[in-house]
């Protein structure tokens, strides 16, 4: 617990950092190339301080440079971090971003943290330990489909993965009629977190997205929701689907996605 403690208190000190640049208003970015320009000035230097923190506290672990990985390494101990989940938002002065950082061992995520200054919350996981929420124990909450808010996003690269896409937008018309709303609020760890937290009933994505998914997958089981892949099996960082649910929902789910393979 010591390591978890000392990893939330590492994401802290990088979202404040990052909550103090951070403008209200949009950033004046007119072309793609404008905002890379921007988030790119902003995200280094959060992204070297995550990483001389993390690694002063487990020196031997290695560093995945790119957070956006598809795959992470299947032997030693890794880091997989993003300092700034949620970059569109955070251009946009919206509140909902999140410094992740995740603990992978032989492929596996064995400790997690999503912390989200501007929303006021920190999830927290360690394999075999619980979930928390701002220290607090937490659990999904157990609700009717029809009362269900559902959330989904997609990978960076979706549009890339034609089989990908075209399951995002049929699974989207597939559960819209089941559940009280859909919505995308942003960074892809966060939403799977509050699954486990029970502001949100159920998440799925199709698309290979190892770096986004992995800290709110430990953070979601831990709490006690169901984490798979969309045909019901082992969810692992090589997969190319992904659904987070309370156990009361999973199944209602991965009947309604069943329609669309």
């Amino acid at each position: 617990m010591e390591l978890l403690a000392e990893t939330v208190e590492a994401v802290r000190v990088v979202g404040d950092h990052l909550v103090g640049r951070q403008g209200t208003e949009p950033a004046p970015a007119v072309t793609l190339a404008d905002a890379l320009e921007v988030f790119t000035a902003l995200d280094d230097p959060a992204s070297a301080l995550l990483r001389e923190r993390l690694t002063r506290l487990r020196p031997g672990a290695g560093w995945l440079e790119d957070e956006l990985a598809s795959r992470v390494p299947a032997d030693g101990e890794w880091w997989v971090c993003d300092a700034t989940d949620g970059a569109v938002q955070y251009l946009h002065g919206m509140p909902h971003w999140a410094v992740t950082a995740t603990l992978v061992r032989d492929g596996e995520p064995v400790l997690a943290v999503v912390h989200a200054p501007r929303v006021g919350a920190t999830y927290a996981a360690e394999l075999g330990g619980g979930a928390v929420l701002d220290g607090r124990a937490m659990a999904p909450a157990r609700r009717e489909l029809s009362a269900a808010v559902a959330a989904t996003s997609q990978p960076p690269l979706v549009a890339q993965d034609p089989v990908a896409l075209r399951r995002a937008g049929e699974s989207l018309s597939a559960v819209l009629p089941w559940v009280l709303a859909v919505r995308n609020l942003g960074p892809t760890a966060l939403q799977v977190a509050q699954v486990g937290s029970g502001h949100l009933s159920l998440f799925w994505e199709y698309g290979s997205d190892a770096g986004n998914l992995l800290p709110g997958a430990l953070i979601a089981r831990e709490a006690g929701a169901r984490v798979t892949d969309a045909r019901g099996g082992r969810w692992t960082p090589a997969a190319d689907s992904f659904v987070a649910a309370a156990p009361s929902l999973h199944g209602d789910l991965l009947a309604v996605l069943r329609e669309i393979e």
